[in-house]
């Protein structure tokens, strides 16, 4: 093998493996400017003419529900969950990193146990526990458990990147006067920041694309988040609307992309950085 070759051919397969990993995207793009006959008849990636009233359909939503609204309900969830998840997770995982209280190993051991815990074993008792509150069918059964240190995932993650920190510097903090609460939001929290951005865009890919969630809490058409939405999208009417079906998957995997992209950067350095390397 020649030198030429011997540097080309890493390259060449990369992309390949590349094209490989796109084709399900470039489907879904092709198949939602495809006319309704052609959706589950025809094997050609490109569709013979582009039917964009697919997009049309799927702007106007679902149950007189626009798309517009359901993107801002989900948006709203997603939001809250981040907000919830970095602000909670960070306080637990600093008390468990820095702090020094009885029975921490024990507890921070049983935290990281409860990460093989399915998450259908609790949904019912938290179901049970909101609508005793009175909060079913409403945002805060999907936003209210993230401000509360629910998910040990995150707080390993940000509990390893703390670890790593120098403590000299919340010494000289603590030398200087300042508490634990102090020392977290000033010193230990900046320095965190790349954890906290890789758990901001896990919360927001995984909180956008839940279904079984949102449908356990959610039941008004307007209170609809996209992806619930789309389970919506075929039974609307008598025939199935694929076309619009798969307009709709595209605006609803755009945020996520977009989000994805602005924040890659952040989600590689916390990645590397964060104990879940190799």
């Amino acid at each position: 093998m020649n030198i030429a070759t011997k540097r080309w051919l890493p390259h060449t397969v990369s992309a390949a493996a590349l094209l490989v990993l796109l084709y399900p995207l470039a489907w879904l793009l092709a198949t939602s400017l495809k006319p309704a006959d052609e959706v589950m008849t025809s094997l050609d990636l490109w569709p013979s003419h582009l039917e964009w009233s697919n997009y049309t359909t799927a702007l106007d939503g679902v149950s007189g529900v626009t798309v517009t609204h359901l993107l801002g309900n989900t948006l709203l969830i997603a939001g809250g969950a981040v907000l919830g998840n970095v602000l909670s997770c960070s306080l637990a995982a600093y008390a468990f990193a820095r702090l020094r209280f009885r029975m921490s190993k024990v507890m921070f051991a049983f935290m990281v146990a409860t990460l093989m815990l399915p998450h259908h074993v609790v949904l019912i008792p938290q179901y049970i526990i909101f609508n005793r509150l009175g909060l079913v069918d409403s945002f805060w059964p999907l936003i209210l458990p993230k401000f509360l240190a629910t998910e040990a995932f995150f707080v390993f993650l940000i509990v390893q990147f703390m670890r790593g920190l120098p403590r000299e510097l919340e010494e000289s903090a603590r030398i200087d006067g300042c508490g634990p609460f102090r020392t977290y939001w000033s010193i230990t929290l900046p320095l965190a920041r790349p954890a906290l951005i890789t758990t901001a865009i896990f919360t927001f890919i995984w909180t956008w694309n839940d279904f079984f969630t949102q449908m356990i809490y959610l039941f008004a058409p307007e209170k609809y988040t996209i992806t619930l939405a789309l389970s919506s999208f075929v039974d609307q009417s008598s025939t199935s609307a694929y076309g619009p079906m798969f307009a709709m998957s595209v605006i609803s995997v755009l945020p996520i992309v977009l989000f994805f992209f602005v924040f890659q950067r952040y989600l590689v350095q916390g990645m590397a950085t964060s104990g879940l390397k190799g």
